[in-house]
């Protein structure tokens, strides 16, 4: 193996303290032993030990959670602390950070408690939009507690000194031992049921969290979270807390506190009702004293002593806006008749039967243009036929001849000149009235070819 094959003790330890952290089993831990080296640091984190007879595990207890306790650790005392295990790197060595600590003999059911806060405060029954609003001035109270204890009485003395016009209804009940919890559980859902109640408290005096237990079980727990009845808890003293007083509306620390939080003082509502009705009075005379200058102000005005001076400007303007309609619809009538008028005479131009009228006119006009144009064509036609014909007559080959011409013909052909014939050729003389051969003796031209 090389040298880079070795671990440093940095990397083992940071290994083992990521093995800690991770492990789910060591996150939360519930142990029991005796304490020692302990010695109170005031104001400040406690180190110490918890050993039994074969082993020794050192403990860390941060000053938030040492402040909590309800009692002084001490050399010796045998304790049940549940917390988290890990592994502190600067010396290698694991210890337990504890978060909370108890006397043993309690352990078992503080963690009970523990575990059952846990899983109702996961479903959501100690969120504050849960909580119900007391009524102000109650009528009714019920109170659910042991007939026989001073919890009672400390209620009854209270509301009768503050506020004795409320009812008050005992419901006894047992507060501890095994039958204590569906008991409490029932008499809650019975005071639910009657419906009449506007407050309901449930309460016992203090104890250890044996004597409380009954406040603990789910069975209460659910009971009170379920009431439609807003509920004041009173269980323990003020350092003790129960899963009742974390369900419950308002918790109070004691009967009496319970009490208070329950009703008002009457004889301060009464002041504050003589203040508000002295202040309403008060305030009712000063309205009344401007409202009754107002009405003399306004009783003396012009318009009071001559209301006809009111109506005067709306005359005026009434008459003005009369005659600006009257302006305005003879206008507007003007403006209509001269358009009707002109519709009128678009219509007449566009009428129909005066339309046909002037095409039947035009129809006959033009059938008389046509008629005198071919008549003056036909006319113009004949004239220039008349003097074609006599152009063409009086350039007729027969017309010449008529007057002693002729033409001669060679094999058909016209002769037009000496060079077209020789002595001794046949040839034909055309006269007027037929035809005459004739043969060429003599052939005399005249130079001029």
């Amino acid at each position: 193996m090389t040298t880079s094959d070795y671990l440093t003790v940095t990397a083992l330890t940071k290994y083992l303290k990521r093995k800690f952290d991770a492990d789910p089993y060591l996150e939360k831990v519930y142990l029991t032993g005796e304490v020692s080296n302990f010695r109170a640091r005031v104001n400040s984190h406690q180190y110490f030990s918890l050993k039994d007879d074969k082993a020794k595990i050192s403990a860390v207890m941060f000053k938030g959670a040492y402040q909590k306790l309800k009692f002084t650790p001490e050399e010796g005392m045998k304790v049940l602390v549940v917390g988290r295990l890990s592994l502190y790197e600067a010396s290698g060595n694991y210890q337990i950070y504890i978060d909370h600590m108890e006397p043993d003999g309690v352990g078992a059911l503080y963690q009970a408690y523990e575990q059952l806060k846990a899983s109702l405060e996961k479903e959501g029954l100690f969120k504050l939009t849960h909580k119900q609003s007391l009524v102000k001035y109650p009528k009714r109270i019920a109170v659910i507690t042991s007939p026989s204890g001073a919890v009672i009485k400390d209620i009854m003395t209270t509301i009768q000194r503050r506020y004795p016009i409320a009812q008050l209804v005992l419901f006894p009940t047992k507060v501890q031992g095994d039958d204590a919890a569906g008991e409490i559980a029932q008499r809650i859902k019975e005071v639910d049921a009657i419906g009449n109640f506007d407050t309901m408290i449930v309460g016992r005096g203090g104890g250890s969290i044996e004597d409380l237990w009954s406040f603990n079980t789910e069975e209460v727990v659910r009971a009170v979270f379920e009431a439609r009845t807003p509920v004041i808890s009173s269980v323990g003293h003020e350092t003790d807390t129960t899963l009742t007083d974390l369900v419950a509306d308002v918790r109070a620390a004691t009967p009496t506190a319970a009490a208070e939080l329950a009703v008002p003082v009457l004889q301060e509502e009464l002041l504050k009702i003589r203040e508000k009705q002295s202040r309403l009075y008060h305030a009712l005379d000063n309205q009344l004293k401007h409202k009754r200058a107002r009405f003399e102000k306004v009783s003396e005005s012009v318009i009071f002593k001559q209301p006809n001076r009111l109506y005067e400007a709306f005359y005026l303007q009434l008459d003005n806006l009369d005659r600006r309609l009257k302006q305005t619809m003879s206008t507007q009538l003007h403006e209509k008749q001269v358009k009707w008028q002109k519709q009128s005479e678009r219509l007449m131009v566009k009428n129909p039967s005066e339309l046909i009228k002037r095409r039947h006119q035009e129809r006959e006009f033009l059938e008389q243009n046509l008629h005198r144009a071919m008549y003056q064509l036909i006319s113009d036609k004949k004239q220039s036929l008349y003097q074609t014909t006599e152009s063409l007559d009086l350039l007729s080959p027969l017309k010449t001849m008529g007057r002693g011409y002729s033409y001669v013909t060679k094999n058909n052909h016209i002769v037009k000149s000496v060079s077209d014939v020789k002595i001794g050729d046949e040839m034909i003389l055309n006269v007027s009235d037929g035809q005459i051969q004739a043969e060429v003796k003599e052939i005399e031209s005249d130079g001029k070819a």
